[in-house]
């Protein structure tokens, strides 16, 4: 009799080399198939960080990799959960090994929903990658889906609960999606080395000695909260110092722009689109479906962006050679007390000549490190645990003051940005024209913040 798929474990596991990670593992035949799957294969083609390679070059790593570096931790805590705490031994708080291939899959497709430049394409074209994802789990058309259900018929359908948190074993929904777990635990350490920064970098190796099943979900112990408070004031520094970059984002606020542009030029002028940008047509009209989605990528879109350069709507234009030639738009941080300038600000803007609604824009960028258990609210986080001696469990915040100094708040800040040329930096003699218009306007920049009182 043969072996059933799901029991198919390769003769010679299968290693991937990872910068990160050293050797990623692959022992079942259904992840190996998974991953040579045209829908895992697409996420090569798609950056894991989006427009943060504009200011940290060497962050051009996909969602391909990360994805596998979540598969790899995820696949080390089920090692360890087997190994240490199984069921057998512990029935109230143990590990069913059986739920590895449900966690293992989950982990490694938990992705294959984004499309490129994800969040900035999910905002203007109303997809969701979550919601994609699961799409792509429990469509029959996909190679994923059929892969999948060789497993077991219901099987398509156990991985995506996972995703959507609806999975009844939580701690196979945890080890994918928590405050502390081997998504995040991946994209910090994979995002820091490849934008050549040290923020990102924690202890993983102390994390994984301490990770603990519950009967909850997962927990740490209580020897290793310095481990755990290290790992949440890295990710904060990433998101201050990397996610969050005012350049990376100035680039975003023209992506958006040119797909915003684009999207009501097509409104117009449907017949230029068709010629040139035809896969972007479903998006554009609002009649996509799975399998438009998964045609694009990154390259699709940065080969329209170069056509759409010589283009002969000016803004169309100028917007695609912004992005393509990373021209980033300049921004100044403001508050509640200097909101008021922003209309002003724009009124000069137009008044040189550019479109403000088109040339400007307000982007607030705030993050949470660690936010309380708040089971009231429709979407809570899920609080991380610390085993005490006595068995019990203690939330993090209460037993680390310096979490409790991070926890609850959102920390980030909100930027006004506007053309380069504003700031009397462009040679451009129709901007020059309005040299006392660009000195009324720099009146009110000071430090890189708006300021009330000009100079």
């Amino acid at each position: 009799m043969s072996r059933a798929y799901s029991d198919m474990t390769l003769p010679i596991e299968k290693v991937f080399r990872d910068p990160v990670h050293n050797y990623i593992h692959v022992e079942h035949q259904v992840i190996l198939d998974l991953i040579d799957s045209k829908e895992f294969q697409r996420l090569r083609r798609i950056k894991q960080l989006g427009t943060t390679s504009f200011t940290f070059h060497g962050a051009e790593h996909s969602r391909f990799s990360h994805s596998l570096g979540v598969y790899e931790i995820t696949r080390r805590i089920c090692n360890i959960f087997k190994r240490n705490f199984p069921i057998e031994d512990n029935p109230e708080n143990g590990w069913d090994d059986s739920e590895r291939l449900v966690a293992l899959c989950a982990a490694l497709l938990h992705d294959i929903g984004h499309g490129p430049y994800s969040h900035t394409f999910e905002n203007i074209f109303d997809t969701n990658h979550e919601e994609l994802t699961t799409a792509i789990m429990t469509s029959p058309e996909s190679e994923v889906y059929q892969i999948l259900a060789r497993v077991e018929a219901d099987f398509p359908e156990k991985v995506a609960s996972v995703i959507a948190k609806t999975y009844p074993n939580q701690q196979v929904v945890q080890m994918i999606s928590s405050q502390i777990d081997a998504d995040r635990m991946d994209y910090l350490l994979r995002d820091a080395y490849f934008t050549g920064t040290e923020y990102g970098t924690f202890d993983l190796t102390r994390i994984l000695r301490v990770i603990r099943p519950d009967k909850h979900g997962i927990a740490f112990q209580m020897s290793g909260m310095h481990a755990v408070e290290d790992y949440i004031v890295s990710r904060y520094q990433m998101y201050m110092q990397v996610y969050f970059h005012p350049v990376s984002r100035g680039m975003e606020v023209i992506l958006d722009h040119l797909l915003k542009y684009g999207k009501k030029l097509y409104a117009k002028q449907p017949d230029y689109f068709e010629r040139t940008s035809i896969l972007l047509v479903p998006f554009l009209n609002g009649r996509f479906t799975l399998s438009d989605y998964l045609k694009l990528d990154d390259g699709v879109l940065n080969s329209y962006f170069t056509l759409w350069s010589e283009y002969d709507d000016p803004i169309l234009s100028d917007l695609a050679k912004r992005f393509l030639n990373r021209k980033p738009f300049k921004s100044v941080t403001f508050d509640a007390s200097t909101k008021e300038v922003l209309p002003v600000l724009k009124e000069i803007i137009a008044k040189v000549g550019f479109n403000a609604e088109v040339y400007t824009a307000v982007n607030s960028s705030y993050d949470l490190p660690y936010d309380f258990y708040r089971p009231e609210q429709e979407k809570f986080r899920t609080q991380i645990e610390l085993i005490q001696k006595d068995g019990t469990l203690i939330e993090l915040a209460q037993a680390s003051d310096l979490v409790a100094a991070l926890a609850g708040q959102g920390h980030g800040d909100q930027r006004f940005y506007f053309p380069k040329e504003m700031l009397g930096q462009a040679d451009t003699p129709a901007i020059t024209l309005f040299e006392d218009d660009l000195t009324y306007f720099n009146s009110y920049i000071k430090n890189g913040a708006i300021q009330l009182t000009k100079n």
